[in-house]
């Protein structure tokens, strides 16, 4: 990839610039609880975004994506947004640094990946993390600090993209460390490591191929119910609710409401459990926690679909320790915890099953938890 971003940078820029890359990120358990004030457990994965960058003394921004093979072009002030939505992420993250007081001049850039599209992995978040950590080198002498490059990712998705998102996917982006999970509190923004080196284990993303798109989807009106729930609660978020508390409003809210409010109390209570169980190397607990989430996520939540369910009852047939749904929902992957022992089993049998009844074999990733945005070394 990266070899195969200069060459393209040389034949359409010239000299050289300078390489930077941003991952994409899992996210072991503590789904949609993002935005309602509670914690997550992501990481950063070996699937990055990378691109090559360099000043080119103009005010115009000119970008070329290898994989979507298009080139944009655009200026820096808000009425120039690009049409393309791939440039739109670009020229958002340009203009939330400009909008805080950071420094952007016109540049050229290449950019490749090899983070799956669609696949629930957060690509958006990964490229908006490698332009935002890049400029913020570039312009500012990196005197934006990191939490601030995760917010300028979130913005742009709020002001240029349409997804009213949390900032879990840019946070592993931008502080993902090898071999560690980090536990978010995204009210307090509090995080803190925890080493996860699976001994006996694999981490292995079965992708349904089913493209979720969460702009103008589901995602805005689940978010929507919530804060409705919240607000009936009198709290800021369901962050600050218990079930007995749900339970007090039930007759007062729609059942919908109600199945979405449960779903995320219950999810905020499972990620704790998890950190616990993680420190005691207790992976029977780890996995038990995550079957439920994907059952909350599937029957409460209703961001599942029939082939996610359908991969998460072919883990369970297998033996497989643990496994969800992962990401917004509406397609994209299952992750999985698996012994490995049974890694070569399970993969042959989801392959065989899902095909068997969709026409088409699921893709199979396996993940290693490692490092987010940083500046390439040639």
């Amino acid at each position: 990839m990266k070899e195969t971003i200069k060459q393209h940078f040389s034949e359409r820029f010239g000299a050289a610039g300078v390489l930077y890359a941003s991952a994409g990120r899992i996210n072991l358990i503590g789904e949609h609880t993002d935005y309602n004030g509670g914690f997550v457990f992501p990481g950063a994965i070996d699937k990055v975004i990378m691109a090559e960058i360099k000043p080119n003394g103009t005010e115009k921004v000119r970008v070329y994506s290898v994989d979507i093979d298009e080139y944009a072009e655009f200026g820096l002030n808000e009425e120039d947004a690009p049409r393309q939505q791939w440039a739109r992420y670009i020229f958002g993250v340009c203009r939330e640094i400009i909008k805080r007081g950071g420094r952007v001049e016109g540049f050229d850039a290449v950019f490749a990946g090899n983070v799956p599209l669609g696949a629930g992995l957060s690509s958006s978040a990964a490229l908006e993390s490698c332009f935002a950590f890049a400029l913020n080198d570039m312009f500012n002498d990196n005197k934006i600090d990191k939490f601030e490059l995760a917010k300028i990712g979130q913005s742009t998705e709020h002001n240029y993209c349409g997804v009213n998102c949390g900032i879990m996917d840019q946070f592993a982006s931008v502080f993902g460390k090898k071999d560690n999970l980090m536990r978010l509190d995204c009210r307090s923004l509090e995080y803190e490591y925890f080493p996860f080196k699976l001994d006996g284990y694999r981490l292995v993303l079965v992708d349904s191929k089913v493209k979720h798109e969460l702009v103008d989807s589901p995602y805005n009106k689940r978010r929507a119910s919530c804060e409705h729930v919240a607000k009936t609660l009198g709290v800021e978020t369901l962050r600050d609710a218990e079930l007995a508390d749900l339970e007090r409003v039930k007759d007062s809210i729609s059942q919908e409401d109600y199945n979405r409010a449960k779903y995320v109390i219950e999810e905020k209570q499972r990620v704790l459990d998890v950190c616990d169980a993680l420190q005691k190397g207790d992976y029977a607990t780890v996995g038990d926690r995550m079957y439920k989430t994907h059952e909350g996520m599937s029957k409460l939540y209703e961001v599942s679909c029939v082939e996610l369910d359908y991969l998460n009852d072919i883990a369970k047939e297998c033996g497989v320790t643990g496994s969800r749904i992962m990401g917004g929902g509406f397609g994209g992957c299952t992750i999985n915890l698996v012994k490995d022992e049974l890694y070569d089993n399970f993969i042959a049998t989801a392959k065989k099953k899902f095909s068997e009844k969709y026409g088409h074999e699921p893709q199979v990733y396996d993940v290693v938890v490692s490092d987010g945005a940083k500046k390439v070394e040639d």
